[in-house]
């Protein structure tokens, strides 16, 4: 019983770590980058997961690790944020929000924790544009740029090559179209597939899809 749990532990971890998942923060805006492949074991099953949750009008939530925990938690986070502005009628902050979500992650590690790596990318009038890493063991840390999954490999010192804060969102996207390239080029499992969002004081939104696989389809028999 012992060996195979450690051998769920070891799958899981590596599962959790073949996702990619990054993002930055420029002048006015943040970007969110994540891959779209839904994994078990050795099998793709789709190429058209959506990894990246709108938490709010201008709030985004890119979230890595096993999927249940992934859906859950971040859908537990959206509908806990939104209780919030019903109650009080202000929405919360993106610091707010992101203290919150680092809240629940620590009070499940001591009872039944989390497998969830998480970025929030927000805009609030006051502070602007920021950017904030959670990850499962509920470490925060508010940053410019920031990845998780072996693709942070390649997206971080991508990044730390080319990364100004007063990028405009042309050069952000080449960036992040740069760091997808980097994953593709050397990551020996790569995903194929991205999807990117984007937030600024217009709202958060999708902003592309970089696919050069189309989606998983079952052949007749």
């Amino acid at each position: 019983a012992g060996e195979k749990q450690n051998r769920n532990r070891t799958d899981l971890k590596a599962k959790k770590k073949m996702e990619c998942v990054f993002g930055l923060v420029g002048k006015g805006f943040a970007i969110v980058a994540a891959d779209t492949s839904a994994v078990h074991s050795i099998l793709l099953h789709k190429n058209n997961e959506d990894k990246i949750m709108l938490l709010d009008s201008h709030k985004l939530v890119a979230a890595s690790g096993e999927p249940g925990d992934r859906v859950q938690f971040t859908e537990y986070v959206q509908k806990n944020v939104s209780l919030y502005k019903f109650r009080n009628g202000i929405p919360l902050t993106t610091a707010a929000a992101a203290n919150f979500t680092r809240g629940e992650l620590a009070t499940a590690l001591r009872k039944n924790p989390y497998s969830v790596n998480i970025l929030m990318a927000g805009y609030d009038e006051e502070s602007g544009a920021s950017l904030y890493y959670i990850d499962y063991i509920a470490t925060l840390h508010r940053v410019d740029k920031g990845a998780f999954g072996y693709g942070s490999y390649f997206s971080l010192s991508t990044m730390d090559r080319h990364y100004r804060e007063d990028m405009s969102v042309e050069e952000a996207i080449e960036l992040v179209d740069k760091c997808i390239l980097e994953i593709r080029s050397r990551l020996v499992v790569a995903p194929p597939n991205f999807v990117i969002k984007i937030v600024d004081k217009d709202g958060a939104r999708d902003y592309a899809w970089r696919q050069s696989v189309q989606d998983v389809t079952t052949a007749a028999v």
